[in-house]
């Protein structure tokens, strides 16, 4: 399917407020068990987080924020301190994720926790207590920097040598440098944006194929920084075309534009923005490899639709979008805000069916996902009016 070519439906807007309600009345329940006790819920292929076994300070925890971020659109809604409430009940846990040797179990994901969460609640509540916390954040992500190859490492300790894990950035780390940026200009330390341009020049070099596809993952010589060879832990395989992965990229470099105005990066976000859409067919969500051939499942991946929806929305804010893009977005968000990918049983906390999760090497299979949860509520959010700025 091409935009040129396919008629998009709109969305209303009273389906977008629908949905948006029920992300509300959901997120009402889970910030409030979360306190309770915090954990990670990342993913549920039955839709109860609570069963995700990963305790909060556990390096492999990258979910967090995005419960937290959904509180702050919650709150932006409805004006209920019950979220701001809930939110400063969680900040001890925050803190002391990034003190002693919990601080040494993090990995590049500290944006994806830290964005939505200390950032944001600065932003909205002036408290500097989250501008401090949110600048510790940004100090620790940028002990992973690698000067000998202008990267980020995505995962694994930074005094672990010698694993898997040398040498290995992803494309997801895009969507970590907007906490770099922010500290940057609120501390006036330079060093924070200099890091965050170059692991986004050394990911346009190396993971944006010719043909606008991307790589999910690249290997550099962990002693001289040289480029390597493409890797895969997303996808079918390393030459495939991982949706989801697609949309980190549209958002990031998009974001990367909006923070530095280098045309390059707008330029990127755009090429891979299009490459996406022409991939879309009738069903609209994607695929969950656009590779796949056809014995394969043909499991698609609603939350790479709704992080589409928020990229889109990013180029549009920025006033690149062209039409086909602004179609696309309104057939995406019609398609994610249907009852085919929309949860509205109360008794189930996850609200978006039908996302891709890694089931083996190259597999994938079903699940709710709490990044898909998130995207969702921020795309629905932002069509309906609603600012979101910590990214």
């Amino acid at each position: 399917m091409t935009p040129s070519t396919a008629t998009f439906a709109g969305t209303a807007a009273q389906h977008l407020r629908r949905t948006l309600d029920l992300c509300v009345a959901k997120t009402r329940v889970n910030i409030a068990d979360m306190v309770k006790q915090p954990t990670t819920w990342a993913l549920a292929v039955d839709g109860d987080y609570t069963k995700w076994n990963e305790g909060f300070f556990e390096i492999g925890n990258w979910t967090s924020g995005f419960f937290a971020g959904m509180a702050i659109l919650a709150w932006q809604e409805t004006g209920d301190g019950f979220f701001l409430k809930q939110l400063d009940a969680l900040e001890p846990m925050f803190q002391a994720k990034l003190e002693g040797g919990n601080a040494a179990d993090t990995m590049h994901d500290i944006g994806f926790l830290y964005s939505p969460y200390a950032v944001a609640l600065y932003q909205e509540t002036g408290n500097r207590r989250y501008r401090d916390l949110g600048l510790k954040a940004a100090e620790i992500l940028s002990r992973r920097f690698i000067t000998a190859g202008n990267y980020f490492r995505a995962w694994g300790r930074m005094d672990e040598i010698g694993t898997h894990y040398d040498g290995l950035a992803i494309i997801d780390c895009l969507m970590n440098m907007p906490l770099l940026y922010w500290a940057s200009e609120e501390s006036g330390d330079p060093k924070y944006r200099d890091m965050a341009v170059r692991h986004t020049e050394t990911t346009l070099a190396n993971f944006v194929r010719d043909d606008d596809s991307v790589f999910h993952s690249f290997r550099f010589d962990p002693r001289t920084g040289a480029p390597s060879c493409p890797d895969k832990y997303c996808g079918r395989g390393v030459d495939t075309h991982w949706a989801r992965g697609t949309t980190w990229a549209m958002y990031g470099f998009a974001l990367a534009y909006r923070h530095t105005g280098d045309e390059r990066f707008l330029d990127a976000s755009l090429r891979v923005t299009r490459k996406f859409i022409s991939l879309l067919d009738r069903e609209i969500v994607p695929m969950w490899d656009f590779r796949l051939d056809e014995t394969e499942p043909h499991i698609r991946d609603a939350s790479a639709a709704s992080i589409a929806v928020c990229a889109i929305q990013e180029i549009e804010g920025l006033g690149k979008a062209d039409k086909s893009m602004k179609a696309a977005k309104k057939a995406l968000l019609d398609r994610i805000c249907s009852s085919d990918y929309l949860e509205s049983d109360p008794a189930i906390r996850g609200i978006q069916k039908l996302g891709e999760v890694g089931d083996g090497v190259g597999k994938a299979k079903y699940a709710y996902t709490s990044w898909g949860d998130y995207y969702l509520m921020e795309g629905v959010a932002r069509e309906l009016g609603r600012k979101v700025s910590w990214w």
